[in-house]
């Protein structure tokens, strides 16, 4: 009978393994799963912001093989054994007079966890396994992919691109023709050959915008800091074309480097047309529309100054039909899990319209990995 594999499913491939190589398959599946349960808290930690070396620790349960074990001689016994009539309270097996999380040393058995270490780079691919950005479309011009893409067969290759299926037609193909052959020779080995074909490029520019005026505190900005780090470093890894821009604002707006970004600080009044004409001339200078995938993402606590009102509306208006897709996070500690503010309601209205943009609210820390998935799972990229 083939064993079960944690996943679920069956199959004879599970018993080509030796049994201890059928226990580290189940430990790395254990551990992978372990670490995809914590990552709403991993991704919470905006303490990977101020590392220079950024690693996480996740708990894992030390696993062990089924056995028996003896009950101890302080366990009382169970159900049908004994004495019992209708009506009578069945004991758990615990002394009543024991209190859960009593202090002192004591002899009861207890579960033991390992706090395994990973680096932010090594949980990436569980954070991006799902995700992708939205609206994606293949741009002619500018970079250009080359793939390695399957060309024909022959009878000479390495090994690790021999065609089973193939070289089995083949053989069959033989025999047919020859009765009294050899029922497998050399000569039925088909190996596929791969050619170097250049491909369009679905090459992107994501320009990340803070909010970095007065009303945004240090806990505001350090909830859209850590966002727009996972999506950097998701992105990154997910994409071989991609350029970032980093934008900060106040009743100005600058373009930093991504090291600048993620200290910047600031103080005065907000006008997110700023930010939104600042975007404009970048895009007006380096990346036309016709050759790149162009998105951005905005984070603040929302709050625009009112005489700034109609100029953003009027930057929206102009920047949105050179975008594949707009985001604005909602960061602070209001209250209801929709965006609130006058920004927020802005992207909720034109989203309500049927343009590309899309709007999240994060109250906490524990909120990121929520918003991460509202703007890059595929069920929103496929929107």
């Amino acid at each position: 009978m083939a064993e079960q594999s944690d996943n679920g499913s069956t199959g004879d491939w599970y018993d080509l393994f030796s049994r201890g190589a059928r226990d580290w398959l189940r430990h790395n599946e254990k551990v992978r799963n372990a670490v995809r349960s914590h990552l709403p808290q991993v991704v919470a930690g905006a303490d990977v912001l101020t590392r220079a070396t950024s690693t996480v620790r996740v708990p894992v349960k030390m696993l062990e093989h089924y056995r028996f074990r003896l009950r101890s001689p302080g366990e009382v016994s169970g159900v049908g054994q004994g004495a019992a009539k209708p009506g009578d309270q069945i004991s758990t097996g615990q002394d009543p007079s024991d209190a859960a999380g009593r202090g002192g040393g004591g002899d009861d058995d207890g579960g033991i966890e390992y706090m395994l270490e990973f680096q932010v780079d090594d949980i990436v691919d569980w954070l991006w396994e799902e995700m992708q950005l939205p609206n994606l479309e293949t741009r002619t011009g500018g970079a250009k992919d080359d793939d390695l893409v399957r060309e024909g067969w022959d009878r000479r290759g390495a090994r690790s691109r021999l065609d089973r299926r193939r070289s089995m037609k083949e053989s069959v193909k033989r025999q047919s023709v020859q009765p009294d052959s050899p029922t497998f020779t050399d000569e039925d080995l088909r190996f596929r050959q791969l050619a170097r074909r250049e491909q369009p490029s679905t090459q992107a520019v994501v320009f990340l915008v803070l909010d970095v005026s007065a009303s945004m505190g240090e806990d505001s900005r350090k909830l859209a800091k850590t966002f727009f780090f996972w999506v950097v470093q998701g992105l990154r890894r997910e994409y071989r074309h991609l350029d970032i821009v980093f934008v900060a604002h106040t009743t100005e707006a600058w373009e930093f480097a991504e090291e600048e970004f993620f200290k910047v600080t600031g103080s005065g009044g907000t006008f997110m047309s700023a930010a939104l004409d600042k975007v404009r001339e970048i895009v007006d200078q380096r990346y036309s529309p016709s050759q790149f995938n162009i998105y951005k993402f905005y984070a603040s606590d929302g709050e625009n100054s009112p005489s700034d009102a109609a100029a953003t509306q009027s930057g929206l208006d102009n920047l949105l039909p050179s975008l594949r897709y707009s985001g604005f996070l909602e960061v602070g500690s209001t209250s209801g899990p929709a965006p609130s503010s006058d920004i927020g309601k802005l992207y909720l209205k034109l989203a309500g319209d049927g343009q590309r943009v899309g709007a999240f609210r994060a109250g906490g820390a524990d909120d990121i990995w929520a918003a991460v998935r509202h703007f890059f799972g595929r069920e929103q990229a496929a929107a």
